[in-house]
């Protein structure tokens, strides 16, 4: 194996730029529930929940998995490949005053090739914006 470079080295990673931006999180347990009684959309990679807000700010982005998806390992990687899907694809179909949360499905949001997951959430946010 070969011997990791002197940390002065390396390169940052350019975290400005929109391809690495994550949008605002949903963190309020009341800002879930709005998007629960709103707009959904079903994809068999997850269900994408979507709420139009009052305001124009930026769109938010929520992400739950519940323990049907299996112990805290898979819960934590169905979030992790959740949340990258929202980050490459929220930018460009995501829309202001909207937040929309992602909700994992059991063995699929795991199982399910990445690509087919950001096909998904593409269809879901065109059906939802439709």
């Amino acid at each position: 194996m070969p011997p990791l470079p002197h940390p002065a080295e390396v390169q940052p990673r350019d975290v400005g730029t929109a391809a690495f931006r994550m949008p605002p999180v949903l963190q309020k347990r009341a800002d879930f529930l709005a998007a629960a009684r709103a707009r959904r959309q079903g994809m068999p990679g997850f269900l994408l929940q979507a709420r139009r807000r009052d305001d124009d700010g930026p769109a938010r982005i929520g992400f739950t998995c519940s323990k049907k998806i299996g112990n805290a390992v898979a819960r934590n990687r169905a979030k992790r490949r959740l949340r990258e899907v929202a980050r490459l694809g929220l930018g460009d179909l995501g829309q202001a005053g909207w937040d929309y949360v992602l909700v994992g499905r059991p063995e699929a949001t795991i199982g399910r090739p990445f690509a087919d997951l950001q096909g998904d959430f593409a269809r879901a946010m065109a059906k939802i914006h439709a």
